[in-house]
């Protein structure tokens, strides 16, 4: 539990350009092992990493998400541990961003953490219907 709250409020880099996402994302995609959890801020927090194959899969579709509904020429709500061997991704839900650096003194939680430590809860989020739906059809397969 320490380890993953020391990495999650730790220093960590923002990714800003879309091309360096997408490299980033193949990166990971390819070094993928059965290591990572993945923690849908405000659902059940996961008792165990995903299989490999299920990882690369829920990626590929937040990704999918990122590009559809963060529509512009900048990402900017991606940020990283390491950019060469990531340990924790934050990624903010495009439809959710208020103020993500806290200035308006609410902090908004990502919407989503990949981790290759075990995640603690980080409280309630009010969650639309729509991307519950979409989180289940994720692992419906």
């Amino acid at each position: 539990m320490d380890d993953f709250l020391e990495h999650y409020n730790g220093l960590l880099r923002g990714i800003r350009e879309w091309s360096r996402w997408d490299s980033f994302c193949a990166q990971v995609s390819a070094a993928a092992d059965d290591g990572w959890f993945v923690y849908y801020v405000g659902q059940e927090t996961p008792s165990a990493p995903l299989p490999r194959d299920t990882f690369r899969r829920v990626l590929t579709e937040i990704d999918a998400l990122l590009h559809k509904d963060h529509r512009e020429s900048y990402l900017g709500i991606v940020y990283v541990d390491d950019f060469d061997v990531p340990q924790l991704i934050k990624i903010y839900d495009p439809n959710n961003l208020g103020s993500s650096c806290g200035s308006s003194g609410h902090q908004v939680q990502p919407g989503w953490v990949l981790s290759r430590m075990a995640p603690v809860p980080l409280g309630d989020v009010l969650l639309p219907e729509s991307r519950k739906r979409w989180w289940r059809q994720l692992f419906a397969h």
